[in-house]
This record gives structure tokens, C-alpha cells and sequence, in this order.
């Protein structure tokens, strides 16, 4: 292997600024799961019904919030893949978590088919669907959220590069 060559385990280079950064994302893969993982406490928080609606909804912000703080501070060239991966392994932490939580969510009785889909399918194969479409949304709700604050982020890291390219125009001057 030559100097320029690398496997597929090592996923950081060295940038300009002495700093290590995912090549693909400007993301290592414990960030990616770590700020994914901010997302966790509201799904336990929501499933179990342990706070009111003020702080679900600081719950509901705070995590998309600091995904934009960390590629902003960390000038990730391309914010929207990077948080478009962020959203999507939020995601399935979503779904694990909802299915860990689905008895105590569920307490009352687990949701059911409705409309002319009830009682055509065994019970085991009913909760098999719901939760099955349960997983998907949780995914999609997470890869949405990514998508979502990574467009955000695109915009401010546009219009941060223009700032900046004015303020430099005007330098010269």
C-alpha cells in the first residue's frame, strides 16, 4: 500500500487545520451515531408519556439544532449528505427504540388494523404489520428530520460563504 492509498477501515484524513473529519461526510461514524443518539430521550420521553408538551417540544428541537451547531462549527463541506446520515441512523434508533418501548407505549391495547382490513389476519401477523409499518416510519421520520436540517444547513453554510466572500471583496478595496 502506498502513502496515498487507504483501506476501507480508516475513514478520516487530516485537514488543513490539523483536524481529523470523515472523508465522505466530514463526519466519523460515532459522530453520525452520537448526534443521532440526542434524539433518543424524547422517543423514551414521548412513549412513555413522561413530560408535557413544553418540553417535548425542546425535546423536539434540540437535537436538529445541535446537528446544524456541529457542521457549522466543523465548516462540513456538504451538510446535506452528512445530515441527511444523521437522520437516517436517528432514525433507526427511533424504530429500536419505539419496538423496546411498544408494550409500555401500548399499555392499553397496541394499535390494530382498521376499516375492511379487520380481523383478516392472524393477531401475530397483524402486530407483525403494524409494527413493520411502525419501523418504517420511524425511518423515514429520522431520514426526513436529516434531509430537513441538512437543507438548512446548506442555505447557512451558502449564505455564510457569500458573507465571507463579500467581507473579503470588500478587504481589498
Amino acid at each position: 500500500m502506498t502513502e496515498n492509498d487507504t483501506d476501507d477501515t480508516d475513514d478520516t484524513d487530516d485537514t488543513e487545520d490539523g483536524t481529523r473529519r470523515g472523508r465522505r461526510l466530514g463526519l466519523s461514524p460515532l459522530a453520525v451515531w452520537g448526534l443521532a443518539a440526542l434524539g433518543v430521550p424524547r422517543v423514551v420521553a414521548h412513549d412513555l408519556s413522561l413530560v408535557g408538551p413544553e418540553l417535548n417540544l425542546v425535546l423536539v428541537f434540540a437535537p436538529p439544532l445541535a446537528w446544524l451547531a456541529v457542521v457549522l462549527g466543523r465548516r462540513v463541506e456538504s451538510p446535506l449528505p452528512a445530515l441527511s446520515v444523521v437522520g437516517l441512523a436517528y432514525g433507526v434508533l427511533l424504530a429500536v427504540t419505539h419496538q423496546v418501548l411498544w408494550e409500555q407505549a401500548f399499555a392499553d391495547g397496541p394499535p390494530t388494523l382498521g376499516g375492511d382490513l379487520v380481523g383478516t389476519l392472524s393477531p401475530l401477523w397483524e402486530d407483525v404489520l403494524v409494527r413493520g409499518f411502525a419501523v418504517v416510519s420511524s425511518v423515514a421520520t429520522g431520514l426526513g428530520v436529516g434531509v430537513a436540517t441538512g437543507v438548512v444547513a446548506w442555505v447557512l453554510v451558502r449564505v455564510r460563504r457569500r458573507l465571507r466572500g463579500a467581507r473579503d471583496r470588500t478587504a481589498d478595496i
